[in-house]
Order: C-alpha cells, then sequence, then structure tokens
C-alpha cells in the first residue's frame, strides 16, 4: 500500500484527529481575518455580527512543493452543504457577506504526485470549517435631541443597536421643505447646525430611506424636536 493511501486511510478513521498533518505529507492550515463595519478585525473560525463583513481566508499549505494542488472554496447557508451558493477555485480567498443568516465555509483540497493522492475534504472540514452569522437589520431613529454641547443627546442620529445596515441614506428638512443636512452612514449624524449656523429651537422633518443585510426596506419619516435649550442630566 502505497503511503499517501494509508495516510488517507488513517485520515479517515481519526487516528490524526482534527488536524491532518504527518512529516513529509501536504498540509494546510487554515486561517481567516474578519473585519467588521467599524474595522474592527478577528481571527476566531466563529464570527457573528453586523454586515458588511469581510473575510479574508487563506489556506497556508505545507510540504506540498512537487505536488498538485486543487482548491474548492465552497460557501453555502445553514442546512445546506450541498447547495452552496458560491464555489471558488483558489488557494487563498476574499469575501463580504452581506445578507443576513448563517453562512459556513470549507475549502475541499486535494494534493496529487504520481499515483498518491491526499485529500482535505468532508471529514477534515466537519470539524475545521468556518462560520460568518449576519445579524438581521434593525434600524430605529429618535423624536427629539438636544445640541446644546453638553455631551448629552448632541447630535441627531439612529439610535443604538443598529445593525446589518448596507445601503441608507438621511435627510433633514427645515418647516419650510427646505434640505438642511444629509449623510449617508448610519454611523453619521446632525449636529443641529446649517451651513455653519445653529439651527433655532423648534420641529423638524427627517427623511431615511436604507436597506437590511436581509433585504429589508426601511423607509423612516419622522418629526425632530430641536431643544437647545433643554438639559438633560445622565442617571
Amino acid at each position: 500500500m502505497k503511503i499517501a493511501k494509508l495516510v488517507f486511510l488513517l485520515l479517515t478513521l481519526g487516528i490524526f484527529g482534527p488536524v491532518y498533518a504527518t512529516p513529509g505529507m501536504p498540509s494546510i492550515a487554515p486561517s481567516v481575518v474578519f473585519t467588521d463595519a467599524a474595522g474592527n478585525e478577528s481571527t476566531d473560525s466563529y464570527f457573528s455580527g453586523s454586515a458588511p463583513i469581510k473575510a479574508t481566508f487563506k489556506l497556508n499549505p505545507s510540504d506540498a512543493d512537487g505536488w498538485t494542488a486543487h482548491y474548492e472554496w465552497r460557501f453555502f447557508k445553514e442546512g445546506k452543504e450541498n447547495e452552496p451558493y458560491l464555489v471558488r477555485y483558489e488557494e487563498d480567498t476574499e469575501y463580504i457577506f452581506a445578507e443576513s443568516g448563517v453562512n459556513h465555509v470549507v475549502c475541499y483540497t486535494v494534493f496529487t504526485l504520481g499515483a498518491d493522492t491526499v485529500r482535505y475534504e468532508a471529514d477534515y472540514w466537519r470539524e475545521a470549517r468556518f462560520t460568518v452569522t449576519v445579524y438581521e437589520s434593525k434600524l430605529e431613529f429618535p423624536n427629539a435631541f438636544s445640541p446644546n454641547g453638553d455631551g448629552i443627546n448632541d447630535i441627531y442620529r439612529a439610535k443604538p443597536g443598529y445593525q446589518s445596515i448596507v445601503e441608507f441614506k438621511a435627510i433633514i428638512i427645515n418647516r419650510w421643505g427646505q434640505k438642511v443636512y444629509e449623510w449617508n452612514d448610519p454611523a453619521g449624524g446632525w449636529d443641529g447646525t446649517f451651513k455653519g449656523k445653529d439651527m433655532k429651537t423648534g420641529t423638524y422633518y427627517c427623511v431615511v430611506k436604507a436597506r437590511g443585510a436581509d433585504g429589508r426596506v426601511f423607509n423612516i419619516k419622522k418629526d425632530v424636536n430641536l431643544m437647545r435649550d433643554y438639559i438633560e442630566t445622565e442617571r
């Protein structure tokens, strides 16, 4: 029996555990870097957060000189392992997850040298797979703010906890229908000024159009009470 065939048999039986590495034989050490919408990075094999989530996958093969490698990255939703929505044939790959749900990523890898074959397929990836959970979308806005420089509620913006927003535009309109401010990032907001001057206390109008990673469409229309003389105390 050829050495590679013996190694594959031992791997199939699980004798080497979840890391299929044998001296002198090709092996892989899959890794990933996840980057969330705020630029925070994680190297854990499991990641959950708000869309968009950027992922950079690497196989890090070793002892593969002279061997012919075949790579097959498979991206699939929870419970649909046999129905990948994306397949790529490259050693390393990058992808942006923008739809809500639980995603799994594996890379079936086969090394061949003459009649010898070393495989990293279903048995290996059963424990080594990457998992990405994208939250369902959420977006809410308050109806008042107090831009008085006290550091509390000085900016009119989305309520904390918004998530998985992939498209966004907000406009502030005064009582005469004039646009006084707009922004295109849910992390942004209005400071209560127009052309560098403080706007008067009163009621304004906010129109928000946004889309979530799960396809949900947000059409928010809100009265905004600007209360410049209001002093809020933290509890």
